[in-house]
């Protein structure tokens, strides 16, 4: 058995969990948020057997694509709180894939 963590931008989120879901993978669905840009990410929690964790992954790699944006840091990063921010490019979506054993699962 195979936990698959999948940190992915909350604009892919529906999309992947609706394909997961479609294609027969339980999919729970946490609210979190990066540390480097400061914004809204999808942690998504899929539970598989061993042989099915390769398809899960091919599913979020096909939905979760990287884009460009122009983002404007909001935290100082010890600058000061009226320090200027800078607008820079950075590559946003993708994913973050772990997978993990699992020794026992139960659903009750």
């Amino acid at each position: 058995m195979k936990l698959i963590l999948a940190i992915v931008n909350n604009d892919d989120s529906a999309r992947v969990s609706s394909a997961l879901t479609e294609s027969g993978f339980g999919v729970t669905k946490l609210a979190t948020s990066g540390g480097f840009l400061m914004v809204g990410n999808t942690t998504l929690l899929i539970g598989t057997e061993d042989h099915r964790a390769n398809r899960a992954i091919d599913i979020i790699k096909r939905f979760c694509a990287t884009r460009k944006q122009v983002n404007t840091s909001t935290s100082s990063f010890g600058l000061g709180m009226n320090h200027m921010s800078i607008p820079e490019e950075v590559e946003t979506g993708g994913a973050t894939i772990f997978v993990l054993d699992v020794a026992q699962m139960e659903k009750i």
